[in-house]
């Protein structure tokens, strides 16, 4: 068998074993690049170029990214600000929103870039508003598709044709030119998902969605009676507390309340210096009135983080959290004494509250001078500390968390610590990567780098915060982009299709460049594609005595048509795990939306950029 035939066998295969769906991706990715030197198509280091490509190593960089954007409390803030603006009840509104938000931002950092950014935040509207992701995530790809004609920046396509008619000597394309095709498509995609999308795609999950937490802070203080009652006063300079030991404040006098904790003000846990110092807090638990006599009486002032007893906001914000952990068989803490407002070993958490079968232990029983509460097994705690704290503390093998802090944080935490960092690293990468001072790969490379090095996210974090199935599928399957051109089969499809409607006159000319383009781009990269194509069309146009450049624009909207199958691009791929998606679910939405692409192709270009 020739190269052609043999690549041509495997497309054939692959596409069978990607619509079978039985196989892992994974599997039929790496036995694709694994096939293609097996039959002496490509040489061993073709075959594995693909995991070496520049653009692999840029979606792995947007997952650290993104990683820390949703770490920090920055995509639970997006996914406020979305839901507030579309309700929890209008599904158009949610997704004129989202369809709105991804296309411009892909306009400014391409299609991979602003879904990678969007991806944690459209999951978490999901859980949120119980609504299934399959529903979300296909419509936040293919609007960034249509996005990506908003711009120059928006797709490397944009600037293949754009160098194209420069070299052409019919001139390139504006920065913003591409909007005058942008839009059409942009509101006729936003319009055929928001009246058929429904219908059309699977009412589904991802196979590990994640839990709502976004009331887990109001679910705690109710369960463990501490929705009201608990105060957090800071320290003034006038205080008679300033500079004595934490163990000389006494509420002898005011009986109706109790001591939690003394917490140091800079870092809200609890305090190891010797002596309170202004702007550290004490934290209390008892009546509202004796509470304001105290304060008055001491010269303290209740915390601006909450209003006064509010226990859920008090002990759940920025700087500090909230865990439940449960004592298991066998744990080294079974037959120990603890009490509410107890300072674990550590130093840096405090027990606010003690559970015996769903029921809270007698407050008798749960003080320091009846001997405290002798833990048992299945007891539960909950704890308070700051967010370090709880993430280090809680792997102790004698507990068992109930809900990791780290996930409840990401959700329930809006701009928490590192929120404004993690803000200014995406928009200098949205600046390096509009302005092109960095290549892609560089730019995500040097965001994600700082995102480690500002301790917003560990190494080991940032190596499980990549998708590595992504990775692998998409630089396993970007060595049959390569067999295609290498053998010329791509090349020798085009020139044939050409040669079929060349003579028949310009539309026919655009129509059948579109269903080439449109075919190829399902299989092929969409920036491979258009490198087989333009030079294609460009000859073609000028053999007909028209201008390449309606040639060159319908075959850069033809090249975002791709909706057809998962593999079309590392976008399709990235949403197939958290959406549930099955190989068939694309082309149920995806041939409508490519018919819009091709009428805005082959009949609208025409008349903004005349032959």
């Amino acid at each position: 068998m020739s190269p052609i035939a043999y690549t041509a066998t495997i497309i054939a295969v692959v596409v069978v074993l990607f619509v079978w769906n039985r196989l892992p991706v994974v599997v039929v990715a790496m036995a694709t690049a694994t096939a293609l030197w097996a039959t002496g198509v490509l040489t061993i280091d073709q075959a594995l170029g693909g995991f070496g490509d520049p653009a692999v190593i840029f979606i792995a960089s947007l997952f650290i990214v993104s990683a820390g954007l949703d770490v920090t409390g920055v995509t639970a803030w997006a996914g406020q600000l979305l839901i507030r603006g579309a309700g929890e009840e209008s599904r158009t509104r949610l997704l004129v929103l989202t369809m709105s938000m991804v296309a411009l931002l892909t306009a400014l950092i391409s299609v991979n870039g602003a879904v990678a950014a969007l991806l944690p935040v459209v999951v978490v509207i999901a859980v949120r508003l119980k609504r299934n992701s399959a529903q979300l995530l296909l419509p936040l790809v293919f609007s960034a598709h249509a996005g990506s004609k908003l711009a120059l920046t928006g797709s490397p396509v944009n600037v293949l044709v754009s160098d194209a008619g420069s070299d052409a000597g019919f001139g390139g394309f504006g920065f913003f030119e591409f909007a005058l095709v942008g839009l059409p498509l942009l509101a006729g995609t936003m319009g055929i998902i928001i009246l058929f999308g429904k219908r059309l795609l699977p009412e589904r999950n991802g196979a590990t969605m994640p839990a709502d937490f976004s009331r887990h802070a109001k679910t705690l203080v109710e369960q463990y009676g501490l929705v009201s009652g608990v105060y957090q006063m800071r320290m003034r300079a006038s205080s008679p507390f300033i500079g004595m030991p934490a163990s000389a404040i006494e509420l002898t006098t005011y009986p109706d309340l109790k001591l939690v904790a003394v917490q140091e003000g800079e870092t809200a846990s609890p305090l190891r210096r010797p002596v309170i110092a202004e702007g550290d807090h004490l934290l209390l638990r008892g009546d509202a009135e004796s509470a304001a006599a105290f304060a008055a009486d001491k010269h303290l002032a209740f915390s601006e983080l909450a209003a006064p007893g509010q226990g859920e906001e008090t002990l759940f914000n920025r700087s500090s959290g909230l865990a439940e952990v449960v004592i298991p068989p066998r744990s080294g803490l079974i037959g120990q004494n603890v009490f509410p407002g107890m300072v674990t070993e550590s130093g840096d958490l405090i027990v606010l509250a003690v559970q015996r079968a769903g029921e809270e232990v007698a407050a008798t029983n749960a003080t320091r001078d009846a001997g405290g509460i002798v833990l048992q097994a299945g007891d539960t705690m909950l704890l308070q500390g700051t967010w370090k704290a709880l993430d280090q503390r809680l792997k102790d093998p004698d507990v068992l968390v109930v809900n990791s802090p780290e996930l409840v944080r990401r959700q329930a935490v809006p701009m928490g610590p590192g929120a404004r960092q993690a803000v200014a690293i995406l928009v200098a990468m949205v600046l390096l990567l509009a302005t092109g001072i960095a290549p892609p790969a560089v730019a995500g490379l040097l965001a994600a780098g700082v995102v480690v090095l500002s301790g917003i996210m560990s190494v080991e974090q940032s190596y499980r915060a990549i998708d590595w199935t992504t990775v692998i599928l998409v630089g396993a399957m970007m060595p049959l982009s390569t067999a295609m051109v290498e053998t010329g089969a791509a090349k020798l499809m085009a020139e044939h299709l050409v040669s079929l409607v060349g003579d028949a006159g310009p539309i026919a000319l655009l129509a059948g460049l579109f269903v080439l383009t449109a075919i190829m781009g399902q299989l092929i990269s969409n920036t491979a594609t258009a490198l087989i194509v333009i030079p294609i069309g460009v000859a073609a146009a000028v053999t007909m005595g028209i201008s390449p450049r309606p040639v060159l624009m319908s075959t850069a909207v033809a090249a975002a048509a791709a909706f057809l199958t998962p593999i079309a691009t590392p976008t399709n791929l990235m949403v197939m795990g958290p959406g549930g998606y099955a190989f068939g679910d694309y082309w149920k939405l995806g041939l409508p939306l490519m018919l819009w692409f091709f009428v805005v192709a082959v009949f609208i270009v025409p008349m903004i950029w005349s032959f």
